[in-house]
């Protein structure tokens, strides 16, 4: 039985989840808004793939054959695990968001 009390207690829980969702909209806002580990992670899983294929290209023009497949095939896995742990990532947001019975 949904009493008034669980309600609001869930209502509350949904503000917040959805506070710290619009945190990672704002990065470059004029308030403070303080990016969780989950957005700080996949910025420095970005910034190393581009670095892995500029690497490959300053290989590539150098004629370094195998030192540009290797860090392609480097790159290649790191994209595959970013975009697993985004799928992962996004299945338990759904999860969470399906526990409150309010429309908004």
């Amino acid at each position: 039985m949904i009493t008034r009390s669980n309600l609001a207690e869930q209502l509350r829980e949904y503000q917040i989840r959805s506070k710290n969702e619009w945190a990672s909209a704002a990065f470059f806002s004029s308030t403070s808004n303080i990016p969780s580990r989950l957005d700080v992670i996949s910025i420095i899983w970005e910034l190393l793939i581009f670095a892995f294929l500029v690497l490959s290209a300053v290989s590539l023009y150098f004629r370094h054959m195998r030192l540009a497949f290797v860090l392609i095939c480097v790159t290649t896995v790191f994209l595959i695990c970013m975009r697993k742990t985004k799928h992962v990532r996004q299945n338990r947001k759904s999860e969470r968001r399906m526990l409150l019975p309010l429309s908004m």
